[in-house]
């Protein structure tokens, strides 16, 4: 029988031990099999001591139950940073974003909460990489794939520029695209090629390398935009713009010739300039000097034709007269500038020899006192 004791060795437990069911000892006698009906009563005390309403353990055991739900209900308190949104999942699935503060959600396993940095600017380079060795910034490597771009004149060059930008809408960036850093990438340096693509090479070289990149960050943020990335661009900065290194020697011989073609082009149209406005007022004066030439011999025409009239008039009331005026005034014209001598022959024999040269004598005279002075 499995309730007797063995022999030699007694019971369960041998000796004095207990049954198996820890009821009266083993040894002395047959064991009796265990009461059921007092174990589940026994079992059914405990269970009844343990609902609400009753005394003892039952209200600790409330207690607890209560504090650890109070405990898992503050569990979805959270803190979200100045630099930081929060983005709240209920079982996987973005339903929210918060701002920077104190926020709420349902605790865990229900909903979850990402705080991403959005104010951090991030940056990507096309056409190049840069980095540092242990703290020393190291020397950039061209990448040509990308940087090499086809101008709107069919001409190459080689395009280095950054990209800076930052998360504007943490769910949007996290949810909406896959590997932002690529994306950002791949999207400014298609809209990087389609600017260039329409910029003539001169342009891309000098002036025009702000309105470049102008018009790419426009791009980008506007394709961005199209996708819902959540991105904002801040800065579209070209580093480096250059004909390929393979021409770029052949570009600096006709980048000289050019130049040259310019500068003497440019010391044409400064001697054109000069020269021209001068030819310009020379023949202006000349116009002036012969239109006054034409009205002063106008004007004298007139007078002398004013004059003569006058005289005419005159003369027909008064021929002797006038004509001894005229003859007069005529030889006072004609004498005033010579020199004259006089001689009167009213005395009769004055003893003057008819030829005498009194002029040269005038002459040496002057001639004597100026040497003497």
């Amino acid at each position: 029988m499995p309730w007797s004791n063995n022999q030699g060795g007694g019971g369960w437990q041998g000796g004095g031990g207990r049954g198996p069911w820890g009821q009266g000892p083993t040894g002395g006698g047959p064991q009796q099999p265990p009461n059921l009906e007092e174990i589940l009563r026994q079992g059914q005390e405990r269970v009844r001591r343990m609902m609400p309403g009753s005394t003892g353990g039952g209200v600790g055991i409330l207690v607890v139950i209560l504090v650890v739900l109070a405990i898992w209900m503050a569990s979805g308190f959270y803190r979200v940073q100045t630099d930081e949104q929060g983005v709240v999942l209920r079982f996987g699935e973005w339903i929210k974003t918060t701002q920077p503060g104190l926020n709420y959600h349902l605790p865990y396993p229900i909903e979850s909460v990402l705080t991403p940095k959005v104010t951090r600017v991030n940056r990507i380079e096309v056409g190049f990489r840069s980095g540092e060795d242990f703290g020393r910034s190291v020397a950039t490597r061209d990448v040509p794939e990308e940087g090499l771009m086809l101008t709107g004149d069919e001409n190459i060059v080689d395009v280095n520029f950054t990209v800076f930008w930052v998360i504007k809408d943490a769910g949007m960036f996290l949810f909406n695209i896959d590997r932002p850093e690529v994306t950002v990438k791949a999207v400014a340096e298609s809209a990087m090629r389609e600017v260039v693509g329409r910029t003539p090479i001169q342009a891309a070289l000098t002036e025009g390398r702000q309105t470049i990149e102008d018009q790419t960050q426009e791009l980008i943020q506007a394709t961005l935009d199209e996708y819902g990335a959540g991105i904002e661009i801040r800065q579209t900065k070209m580093q480096r713009v250059d004909p390929p290194a393979a021409v770029i020697d052949a570009f600096r011989d006709v980048q000289a010739a050019e130049a040259d073609r310019v500068r003497l082009q440019n010391e044409a149209e400064a001697y054109a300039n000069d020269i021209i406005p001068r030819a310009r007022g020379d023949s202006a004066r000349i116009l002036q000097e012969a239109e006054g030439y034409k009205q002063q011999k106008i004007a004298e025409a007139e007078g002398e034709a004013a004059r003569f009239l006058s005289i005419y008039a005159e003369f027909s009331q008064a021929p002797d007269v006038t004509s001894r005026r005229l003859y007069l005034e005529t030889m006072e014209e004609i004498l005033n500038g010579m020199d004259k001598v006089i001689l009167d022959s009213s005395g009769g024999g004055s003893g003057v020899v008819p030829y005498l040269p009194l002029n040269e004598l005038r002459r040496n005279q002057g001639a004597t006192q100026g040497s003497r002075q």
